[in-house]
């Protein structure tokens, strides 16, 4: 029996085992059983031929995957964004590789890469939905394009398919510290009260992965499944932004919902509706910073600006300027929103805040 066969097996014991206090033990044993399938089926193959992938290097101060179900719009939003020929057109299929555009906003060169399209069934490499997920894994932020004129079932399906090879969308990683040591068994302990795992599952599930002797410590209330993916250790916690095409073919009332769904924007790629709101959107979900800078007794340079992340420091600004200058710091005078006045005197920790001004003074 395959990798395949047995998934297939296991999704549908899962699927009729009913869910109460007696199968707990037996569910979180099957998903463990599932989980270590699935990472063996993404592992590359050594047999696989050169050229089989389409990775593309990565560029610009962030990088966002477009992934969606075929003729959903994805190739026109590229062309319409980034001034990139995608090839577009009505019918199912149209892009066969990965082509990367490059959006030119707020001064920041944002990599746009529109994969193919994904079907049912890609995690299993179907279609080439390997390669596609593949390449998502490597992004800052997955644009998920979705069809206003069709139900929800698209997005739960491609959440779906992006779950099983452990890219885990607008989630965090569980706080669960876990380390697997030479000898003494397994240490199980928690600082809060679990209602979904115990003791007795924690070490069944280690025991399908063949550890025998490990130290697990829950700092939240988790499941099986955030302890599988700790364990596990491949799994991508990346933000999306879900983008409904076709507005223009559905009611205002459903636009409305739609748009206020968390992570949610609407355009129309055909009538150009909203692409500014997407961009402010991306700008906001991909925590992208302006920092100008200055030098002693000259205006300020805002025609050329640092893209940072934010949350960044002084610190982080001088080694983006010049590898050598963080070491030949000694203060920075600092205009902007992040100060309590204007300049102010700033050591290395301070925290930037968007179109802030910084003139670095050396030793």
């Amino acid at each position: 029996m395959g990798i395949l066969e047995k998934i297939s097996e296991i999704e549908k014991e899962i699927a009729r085992t009913q869910k109460n206090k007696a199968t707990e033990y037996h569910l979180g044993l099957l998903k463990a059983k599932l989980a270590k399938y699935r990472s063996q089926l993404l592992e590359p193959s050594k047999k696989a031929e050169k050229g089989e992938g389409f990775d593309v290097l990565k560029s610009g101060d962030a990088r966002v995957a477009l992934i969606g179900f075929p003729s959903v719009g994805k190739s026109t939003l590229l062309s319409t964004l980034t001034h990139t020929e995608s090839e577009a057109a009505s019918y199912e299929f149209t892009t066969l590789t990965c082509i990367p555009g490059v959006i030119q906003y707020k001064g920041a060169n944002i990599q746009l890469l529109d994969l193919p399209g994904i079907i049912e069934g890609a995690a299993q490499g179907k279609g080439r939905g390997r390669q596609v997920i593949a390449v998502a894994r490597t992004a800052d932020l997955v644009l998920m394009m979705l069809d206003a004129t069709k139900k929800d079932v698209h997005r739960s399906l491609l959440e779906k398919e992006l779950e099983s090879v452990g890219i885990r969308l607008n989630k965090r990683r569980p706080n669960i510290y876990f380390k697997i040591k030479k000898g003494g068994g397994i240490a199980f302990n928690s600082t809060c009260p679990l209602t979904k795992i115990d003791e007795k599952m924690v070490q069944m599930i280690l025991h399908e992965y063949k550890i025998f002797n490990a130290q697990v410590l829950f700092r939240e209330d988790c499941g099986a499944e955030d302890l599988i993916d700790v364990i596990s250790d491949n799994r991508v916690y990346l933000p999306c932004l879900y983008c409904y095409n076709k507005i223009d073919q559905i009611s205002i009332e459903e636009v409305d919902r739609i748009a206020r769904q968390p992570n949610s924007v609407v355009v129309s790629c055909n009538l150009k509706l909203n692409l500014d709101g997407l961009l402010d959107q991306l700008w906001e979900e991909l925590a992208l910073i302006r920092v100008y800078t200055k030098k002693p007794g000259q205006p300020p340079d805002f025609d050329d600006c640092l893209i940072l992340r934010r949350g960044v420091t002084v610190e982080h600004v001088c080694h983006a300027i010049h590898r050598t200058l963080a070491d030949a710091f000694k203060y920075g005078l600092v205009w902007g929103t992040s100060t309590k006045y204007s300049p102010q005197r700033v050591g290395s920790n301070h925290v930037m805040a968007d179109e802030d001004v910084i003139q670095v003074v050396k030793k």
